[in-house]
């Protein structure tokens, strides 16, 4: 899978998920909203991590990591695309500028 069908079936559930909101609040969820929402997935992310590398205790852990992280790339394509940012273009930007820099 590459980067631009993430981004588009990204767009094809949060949408999905508007409808949702819409249905049981009046409204979509603000761009806030939706990098608290990251935000609460990444974090579930350590507590997962710490409960794989058993220095917390939590069921389903493998499972529950795993679909987080999956969770947090699409929460991402979701952020970039709401705010107009080619998540492509950035992380491309990003691995280049910090590939010159480790160079040195």
């Amino acid at each position: 899978m590459d980067i631009k069908e993430i981004m588009e079936r990204s767009k094809n559930i949060r949408a999905a998920y508007h409808q949702l909101e819409k249905q049981h609040h009046g409204i979509e969820w603000t761009v806030e909203e939706d990098a608290l929402a990251f935000l609460t997935d990444a974090g579930l992310i350590g507590r997962h991590t710490m409960s794989q590398q058993e220095r917390w205790p939590a069921s389903n852990t493998g499972t529950e990591l795993e679909h987080k992280l999956g969770e947090c790339v699409w929460w991402l394509a979701v952020l970039a695309d709401r705010m107009d940012i080619d998540l492509e273009e950035a992380t491309e930007k990003f691995l280049k500028k910090t590939e010159n820099l480790l160079r040195g």
